[in-house]
């Protein structure tokens, strides 16, 4: 009878043995609760438990943990959406509270980075959000990694992975920058236009100018003429009636030769029509 039950309960022995044996692979480690109630944490290693009593109630990664936080939109401070993505980088450090304080780490973590990335780009001009990736990336690992550490979480490293306009944005920047170029290329144009113009308006006043004074040396140098000539008069009309004689005929000889003339008709005297115009006797 001794032996009838003493096997059994051999068995059954054996059978909590086994199950009271727990293997954990390197990289994790098993929170265990006895009786409902947190009672430690397996590292690495062979150990035996309790089956009964004892439960493995959660297993944890000890490596960093890839946390990706998907696209959103983000509306900057002048009204801009824009799109942004990150990565998260983060390990656990303390399991107990990475288990018991949040109900889903990874998923906690993620809506923070969410939170928080759209709480800083909205802080910020278009310009800005795009150009400052290294201030987006400082700001978001030092909102969240406070509330991490609060979870049994250290933030390793944020990264974000694309920022960009959204398509209708980016369509519209597209139009503005063409409206840009086609009024930087107006308004080269019109000074172009503008230039043309003053050069124009310098070289007519240089040319008249210049009219100017050539007219006014001619003028000078025929009053000249015009006070030798009337000095010599005054003596002797001869000279007078010379120079007089002189261009009439040369006149004449124009006349003569025009495409126009058809009779040129000459005084009899010449020399009493010269005398004539001087006032000779």
């Amino acid at each position: 009878m001794f032996t009838s039950i003493a096997i059994p309960l051999v068995i059954v022995a054996i059978i909590l043995a086994i199950k009271g044996i727990r293997i954990v692979p390197q990289g994790e480690e098993w929170v265990v609760e006895r009786l409902g109630k947190f009672a430690g944490v397996l590292s690495p290693g062979l150990h035996l438990i309790n089956p009964i009593i004892t439960r493995v109630s959660y297993k944890v990664t000890t490596k960093d943990i890839i946390l990706d936080v998907p696209e959103q939109e983000v509306i900057t401070r002048d009204n801009a959406v824009i799109l942004a993505n990150a990565v998260a980088f983060i390990k656990v450090s303390n399991i107990e509270r990475a288990v018991y304080g949040i109900e889903n780490f990874r998923e906690a973590m993620r809506n923070m980075v969410q939170t928080s990335l759209r709480s800083i780009i909205g802080g910020m001009d278009l310009n800005q959000a795009l150009t400052s990736r290294d201030r987006i990336k400082a700001e978001l690992k030092d909102a969240i990694a406070d509330e991490a550490l609060d979870w049994g979480l250290t933030v390793k490293s944020v990264e974000i992975q694309d920022i960009k306009p959204s398509p209708n944005m980016q369509d519209a920047m597209e139009r503005q920058a063409a409206a840009e170029r086609e009024r930087v290329a107006v308004v080269t144009e019109a000074e172009g236009a503008k230039q043309a113009l003053i050069l124009n308006a310098e070289a007519r006043l240089e040319a008249s100018r210049k009219d100017a004074e050539s007219q006014m040396i001619a003028a000078k140098a025929s009053a000249e003429s015009i006070k030798f000539i009337t000095d010599a008069v005054k003596e002797n009309n001869a000279s007078a009636m010379f120079l007089l004689g002189d261009r009439y005929i040369t006149a004449l000889q124009k006349m003569s030769t025009s495409e126009n003339s058809k009779v040129v008709v000459m005084p009899g005297d010449l020399v009493g029509a010269v005398k004539s115009l001087v006032g000779g006797k």
